[in-house]
């Protein structure tokens, strides 16, 4: 009997893991639904910010462009990888296969004799690299769930500064790309310098004529490059915070299904050793009723 009541508290135990599960799954999916389109709303900004910077590269000389700090080009002797994770856990590989690729990416700097510095978003990011032997520059953690504009001008400026003050000289970005509920891409960004997209060919179709005050270059400097390394973050961050909450509705899916499972396995040892302890039982009867008959 204490064999079936050890089974007894394990499918209980089970059956209360299964619902934490089930609620778990819901609210991810119902949230990542909303990060979807969120990814998708913000992906046609990204392609006009981009549009109009081809347009401007083809208004001015390559010569013109010297002397911009995020456009600097420079030997590269250390380089800052910013790295996106997740604050909490329960998404299956999600963390770890940005990690693997960071950790790729170190060995490889590395090898080629170059210093790396690690801008860490996530608490899970800041956990995993705290025994790793790399310089972490700079922590975010706890930040809002649903990332915003002004926490990727946070990240955004301070990447800009290491760069323009020479502290680093590139900069990249690991994350991931979100492509379906089902999969997510890691993906490792060329993040500073910025690599100006290629000039946007002449039309002969009538176009709208633009007019930069004070000039095409000033505007670009101070405009539109800070508003285009502010909208690469924050699309990383959306596509990132889409492709974790898509990991964490998948995870808990499977630990749902294998709780189920284990579940049905569990009740069928249960029944069969209720129906052993019954049988010996009767055995016992029966051979007390015998022995008294003798």
């Amino acid at each position: 009997m204490a064999n079936l009541k050890a089974i007894r508290q394990r499918i209980k135990s089970v059956q209360s893991t299964q619902k934490i599960t089930r609620a778990m799954r819901l609210v991810a999916a119902a949230k990542v639904r909303r990060a979807q389109m969120r990814v998708q709303g913000a992906r046609p900004f990204t392609q006009a910010v981009v549009r109009i910077l081809r347009e401007v590269v083809a208004e001015v000389s390559p010569i013109d462009l010297h002397g911009i700090p995020l456009l600097e080009k420079r030997p590269i002797k250390k380089v800052a990888i910013i790295v996106l994770s997740s604050d909490r856990g329960l998404c299956g590989g999600y963390n770890t296969s940005v990690f693997r690729e960071v950790m790729s990416r170190i060995s490889v700097l590395q090898g080629e004799g170059k210093e790396v510095g690690l801008i860490l978003v996530g608490m899970k990011a800041n956990s995993f690299f705290k025994s790793i032997k790399v310089e972490k520059m700079k922590s975010y953690t706890l930040l809002p769930a649903i990332p915003t504009v002004e926490e990727a001008k946070l990240i955004a400026g301070y990447a800009g500064e290491l760069y323009t003050e020479g502290k680093v000289d590139a900069v990249e970005v690991i994350g991931t790309d979100f492509i379906s509920l089902l999969r997510s891409e890691v993906v490792n960004t060329k993040y500073l310098p910025v690599e100006l997209p290629a000039a946007m060919e002449k039309s002969t179709a009538a176009t709208p004529l633009r007019l930069f005050e004070p000039s095409i270059l000033t505007v670009m400097e101070e405009e539109l490059l800070p508003k285009y390394i502010e909208n690469v973050i924050f699309q990383a961050l959306l596509e990132a915070s889409a492709s974790e909450l898509a990991a964490r509705m998948n995870a808990m899916t499977n630990a749902s299904n294998n709780a189920r499972d284990l579940i049905s396995s569990l009740t069928l040892v249960y029944n069969k050793a209720r129906q052993a302890a019954i049988t010996q039982e009767l055995l016992e009867i029966v051979g007390g009723a015998e022995a008294l008959k003798g």
